[in-house]
């Protein structure tokens, strides 16, 4: 006959191994995500914020909502963009997509 303490041994308890092959696809998965989605997204937001940065008086820009204009003044989170001859509106500066040509400063006339 086969003894009770010989019976519960042929079983394999769960151990230590077993536990991280269980979890090495799901940690595989998160490093591929990682390197894949959310690291090239920092990339594209820390380069958004240094050329919102560098924005300054005379770039040609173009906004999220497809308005190409010149800028005419920089305040802190807002521009004054010139879309047509006198005709000036104030956007976010988040809202600026892309800086077409970057422009010489303008001498300022108005003070």
């Amino acid at each position: 006959m086969i003894s009770t303490a010989y019976a519960q041994a042929a079983g394999a308890a769960p151990g230590g191994s077993d536990l991280l092959i269980q979890f090495l696809p799901l940690v595989l998965i998160l490093v591929v995500f990682y390197f894949l989605m959310i690291r090239p997204q920092q990339k594209r937001a820390k380069e958004h914020r240094a050329l919102l940065s560098a924005v300054r008086r005379g770039d040609t820009v173009v906004t999220m909502s497809g308005l190409i204009g010149k800028v005419a003044k920089v305040q802190d989170n807002e521009i004054l963009l010139e879309i047509a001859e006198g005709v000036r509106v104030r956007i976010l500066k988040s809202t600026i997509s892309e800086v077409r040509t970057k422009g010489q400063p303008v001498a300022d006339d108005e003070k």
